[in-house]
């Protein structure tokens, strides 16, 4: 995802720092970290996407591992999720293209080990017994909305953002100035 000329340059110095005291046989710390980027997709029901919110994870682990995945949750079935109730669930991801198509809300930089919780969650979300996807209880938004709060954001899922996702991670933005981030239009 998109990372500022201010932050590449000071990622790239103290990559040269710690490059510098290695050398000198200084012991150094990982300058790991993961970016969670949150995105929404406008979709459009004559098109066959409904609207989606997801996260994607960017970064680089202590070993130097790259990090660069993303994660939604949806149900198998649109069908069946409207019309019975709680429906067969997944855990999607999005395409580089489709990416690119979508509102990058904010990102919030989390620890290797706030990562892995976070990665944990996802697949206690994904093995999940039974039909987990519930339309009003546990949409992506609810999904997403888990991912915001461990990594320490204010949210709820108000009843007017339960099929909004864009309004909704503006409402998360509102609720959560510390993040410097803006809505989008």
């Amino acid at each position: 995802m998109t990372t500022t000329p201010f932050r590449k340059t000071i990622m790239r110095l103290l990559a040269a720092i710690t490059l510098a005291l290695a050398g000198l046989g200084v012991a150094t710390p990982a300058w790991a970290q993961i970016d969670v980027h949150f995105h929404s997709f406008n979709g459009s029901v004559l098109w066959g996407r409904y609207p989606h919110t997801f996260v994607i994870f960017e970064g680089e682990l202590e070993d130097g591992t790259a990090v660069n995945e993303n994660f939604g949750f949806s149900a198998r079935s649109s069908a069946e999720a409207i019309t019975s109730g709680p429906a067969e669930h997944m855990i999607v991801t999005e395409t580089e293209d489709t990416i690119e198509d979508t509102n990058h809300h904010f990102a919030i930089t989390v620890t290797p080990a706030q990562y892995r919780l976070l990665r944990a969650e996802v697949l206690a979300w994904r093995n999940h017994p039974g039909d987990y996807y519930d339309l009003d209880e546990n949409n992506c938004i609810h999904f997403v909305a888990r991912m915001a709060e461990m990594v320490g954001l204010t949210v709820d899922v108000p009843s007017r953002y339960l099929r909004r996702p864009k309004a909704w991670l503006n409402y998360v933005t509102r609720r959560n100035p510390q993040i410097g981030a803006e809505e989008i239009d």
